[in-house]
């Protein structure tokens, strides 16, 4: 018997430490990577980031937050452009946002963003996401908006490599 206690004494730690990981992975942060161009510019394909799981609980999610979104057996990485219940629309290569111009300062001189013909109104709880790389972006435009659940959380800080260490807002 006392063998067994002492068993259990030594692998306790080791255990604890484990299920630390694990619900510390699945509940606050885990690493994702950026898979595509679609945020070039901003990001580069293989970027090693954190994805923040409680900021979205804590904070909410914002305009221009870099965020994870959920598509079948895909994870992908957008920024936030109209919040739910606002109406977006691009003229001009200019975002507007309830007819009033919001400047996109983390843009490149050379992207561009087609006009859409029509205003488009985010239906509530729902978020329009799209990649900073324009062109070669697959986001809302062709997906429709995300529901906040399957937002998975924010997305704003690079591991790897380390020469791209850092934040990315």
């Amino acid at each position: 018997m006392n063998k067994i206690i002492k068993f259990t004494r030594e692998i306790t730690p080791y255990l604890l430490c484990i299920i630390g990981v694990l619900l510390f992975r699945d509940f606050l942060f885990s690493p994702v990577v950026v898979d595509g161009d679609s945020m070039k510019g901003t990001l580069l394909n293989g970027d090693i980031m954190i994805l923040n799981k409680i900021a979205k609980r804590l904070d909410g999610i914002k305009r221009f937050d870099i965020v994870v979104v959920k598509e079948e057996d895909k994870y992908l990485i957008k920024r936030v452009i109209a919040l739910p219940g606002e109406t977006v629309e691009y003229k001009d290569n200019k975002l507007y946002i309830n007819g009033n111009y919001v400047e996109e300062k983390f843009l490149k001189d050379d992207v561009t963003t087609k006009n859409y013909k029509l205003q488009f109104k985010v239906p509530e709880n729902f978020y329009f996401v799209m990649g900073d790389n324009r062109g070669p972006s697959y986001d809302s435009r062709r997906m429709g908006c995300f529901s906040t659940d399957r937002i998975l959380g924010k997305a704003n800080i690079t591991l790897l490599p380390f020469s791209r260490f850092g934040n990315k807002e």
